[in-house]
């Protein structure tokens, strides 16, 4: 336990903190998740609407500190690379 006010208040926002943190590094997640599975369910519209989105997501949790601008850059193009893949795998197998 924190034996000084100002310990107590830095427990106090480091776990307000990672709480926020934990959320938004979720929605990332499932953000980039559901891209792919709309591309490999043949929803091609919704899909390229849901990968925008995800995009934008990681771009903001670079952009607030909760991602290292790095992670961000690489998780995007991860993400992009994987989007391509899935896209043309499904556009080939229809």
């Amino acid at each position: 336990m924190p034996t000084t006010k100002s310990a107590a208040k830095r427990l106090r926002q480091s776990v307000k903190k990672r709480l926020h943190n934990r959320i938004a590094k979720k929605i990332v997640k499932t953000s980039s998740r559901k891209a792919l599975e709309l591309v490999g369910a043949k929803e091609f519209e919704t899909a390229e609407t849901q990968f925008r989105t995800a995009i934008a997501k990681i771009d903001k949790a670079g952009a607030r500190g909760v991602l290292h601008k790095n992670t961000a850059a690489r998780r995007k193009s991860k993400l992009a690379r994987q989007y391509k893949a899935a896209l043309e795998k499904a556009k080939a197998s229809s």
